[in-house]
């Protein structure tokens, strides 16, 4: 064991964070720990590292034990050296040979006869090679590099840089210092999806163990061979990745619930006894006993306790035209950093968008032009009968800080008594005198969901949301996604949370060479078509590398010019996207007819177990034959789906070629 708690409780004040809980993290171990918002993740993080005291049980740690704990307090540090200076830290003992083997080598010049200066200095030459000192750069700029940071920003002074970017260079360090047990709370916080897929690759070949808070569930999935559940004062361990600890987690709460039940019923049953026999003489000390077992009653808690949901429905008044809003020849650029030249796009009714990609692309500096709250070249056009509302990833630029929520939402222009929206914010978990609360004092996670429900009550039919999942925890991110989902109207988002974008999008949109770049499709489609591409691009270099006879280079005509689309540059080929355009509609149809026979099959499914069906055998033969149809009917329609997805893709291929 590296590093564990040994029947731990600990407390702030009254309020009970963990009670007699034990966990041991061993070598190997990558470990998602997770729990509602305000559980204490990040407090029993503090524990394992000793900034917090145990009231009672033990923090265990092996000798040699090294712990890297990476932590949103660390934004305080400040240095006026570069980066990678800061990331050169990890390597103190490296720093220190250095300077030694300089300071000796000019002590050898001045003294080439002194046997002791050569031994000292041989010694320590050995002592930098075993350490692979010498590549000690190399390892620094290759992961500032791998986080996001440029070859223009490796000898930029720390302190430039803003606390995103600052959070990334102190998980550099860590990484770099290779400790036994990694300790990160919240590390996607401050990463674009290439940093994080980075950072997912090197930490599955880490030799260390990694423990990691995270709201990221495709983050978890990927990285995590356990789950750490924090829960009602507990810590629930599950062998296996996030989808896995939902699979069981769904047992465990029926059992746990069951057994509530049960225990309720024997409570109730017990204070029947004790109620009615008390002051009955013969039955008092019988009573007395009965109720001394239920003073001492281990109570199972009710799994319901600790799940406050938020209530998400999206509603839209009136229903705009095809076309949202139209995006023509804008150009913007900030000094010599140019975002968008020249770019054109259209957002249709029933798009649902996420515009993804690397930070410093233009990403919300885009939503901003499209929510009209940004300046820039060009025309942006808006639809017929379009009603819009922004949802700010940075809130103070959409709550006023001296408003209450409750005035907050008055602003709105709802016409909602206020009533209403005390209801309506009880839905976000803003109860009694809550909504009285001043926005200023609010945590993140209290004014996002402020911010939601302002969009919420606008019953806009245009959504534009940046980073809206930001301060929500998996439960939140998940009732946000199935509400989007049944939302009618139209959305484009910004978003790094990719199982957000993998349930929400149909649409993704990408800035590349200062264009948007529009791919229809869900994000795991993607996904597949740009491993596709990378692939193909690869081959094609590697083709084109290969030396060639001098009568074949002589031979080689350049095509003449071929007219590009405004939104992806791709070469337009009329009949060709007719096809495309067809292939994609019925792609989309077959996706609702595979939806409808699942569904349809689930619920014969559920009739072969009814009793009336199982219990009457002419019954039971009908529910089976329809059972067989409809499940015969889904693999067609999958296999079908399957061809025409390939074939979709064999297309987008020749239109990007």
């Amino acid at each position: 064991m590296l590093l564990g708690l040994q029947n731990v409780t600990f407390e702030f004040g009254a309020r009970v964070i963990v009670s007699d809980a034990t966990w041991h993290i061993q070598p190997g171990d990558r470990i998602g720990l997770i729990g509602y918002n305000g559980t204490g993740k990040s407090t029993l993080l503090k524990v394992l590292v000793g900034q917090y005291s145990p009231s009672a049980g033990t923090v265990e740690k092996g000798r040699e034990t090294t712990i890297g704990y990476l932590h949103q307090d660390l934004l305080s540090f400040d240095t006026n050296d570069s980066i990678t200076g800061v990331a050169l830290g990890a390597f103190e003992r490296v720093q220190q040979l250095e300077k030694d083997i300089e300071r000796l080598g000019k002590e050898l010049e001045a003294n080439p006869e002194s046997e002791e200066i050569l031994l000292k200095y041989t010694d320590a030459l050995h002592e930098m090679d075993v350490l692979d000192g010498y590549n000690v750069h190399y390892k620094a700029e290759e992961v500032l590099h791998g986080l996001g940071f440029s070859n223009e920003d490796l000898d930029k002074p720390y302190k430039q840089f803003s606390g995103g970017w600052r959070m990334r260079v102190l998980l550099a360090k860590m990484i770099l210092q290779a400790p036994d047990v990694l300790l990160l709370d919240e590390p996607t916080n401050h990463l674009d999806l290439p940093s994080i897929e980075w950072l997912e690759k090197y930490l599955l070949n880490y030799k260390g163990s990694v423990v990691i808070v995270s709201h990221d569930k495709f983050f978890l999935n990927r990285m995590v061979n356990k789950i750490v559940e924090l829960y009602q004062r507990q810590l629930h361990i599950y062998s296996g990745n996030y989808d896995y600890y939902e699979r069981e987690k769904d047992i465990r709460i029926d059992m746990q619930q069951r057994a509530f039940e049960n225990q309720q019923d024997y409570i109730r049953q017990q204070e029947r006894f004790i109620e009615r026999f008390k002051a009955k003489a013969s039955k008092a000390a019988q009573a007395q006993s009965v109720q001394k077992r239920l003073d001492k009653l281990d109570v199972v808690e009710d799994v319901q306790l600790e799940r406050p949901d938020i209530r998400i429905n999206f509603q839209m008044d009136k229903t705009p035209g095809r076309v949202l809003v139209s995006l023509k020849h804008i150009n913007k650029k900030f000094g010599d950093n140019v975002i968008l030249e020249n770019a054109s796009a259209e957002i249709d009714r029933g798009d649902k968008i996420a515009l993804i990609g690397a930070n410093g692309k233009g990403k919300s500096t885009l939503l901003r032009i499209v929510a009209e709250v940004e300046t820039f070249e060009g025309e942006r056009i808006w639809g017929h009968n379009v009603d819009e509302s922004f949802y700010a990833q940075h809130q103070l630029e959409a709550l006023n800080l001296n408003n209450t929520i409750l005035d907050e939402m008055k602003e709105c222009g709802s016409q909602k008594t206020e009533m209403e929206l005390r209801s309506l914010l009880g839905g976000f978990l803003f109860g009694g005198d809550d909504v009285e609360k001043k926005i200023k004092v609010l945590s993140g996670g209290e004014k996002a969901r402020v911010a939601l429900a302002k969009t919420i009550i606008s019953k806009a039919n245009f959504l534009m949301l940046d980073e809206p999942t930001n301060h929500l925890d998996m439960h939140s991110v998940e009732l946000l996604a199935g509400a989007l989902n049944k939302y009618p109207g139209t959305f484009i988002l910004v978003s790094h949370d990719r199982f957000f974008i993998s349930k929400t999008a149909n649409k993704i949109w990408e800035i590349v060479d200062h264009k948007i770049k529009e791919f229809k499709g869900s994000y795991q489609e993607w996904v597949e078509w740009n491993e596709r591409m990378t692939k193909m691009e690869a081959e094609r270099k590697a083709e084109n590398g290969k030396s060639k006879p001098e009568s074949e280079k002589k031979a080689e005509v350049k095509p003449a010019p071929v007219q590009q689309s405004a939104v992806n540059n791709a070469p337009v080929n009329r009949e060709l996207q007719r096809e495309l355009q067809k292939q994609q509609k019925r792609l989309i149809s077959l996706e609702a007819e595979i939806s409808k026979a699942s569904n349809e099959r689930t619920k014969l499914e559920q009739a072969l177990g009814a009793p009336e069906n199982y219990s009457d055998k002419k019954k039971f033969a009908a529910a089976e034959s329809d059972y067989k149809k409809a499940n015969q009917m889904l693999q067609s329609l999958n296999k079908e789906y399957e061809s025409l997805f390939e074939k979709v893709m064999e297309l987008e291929t020749q239109a990007a070629g």
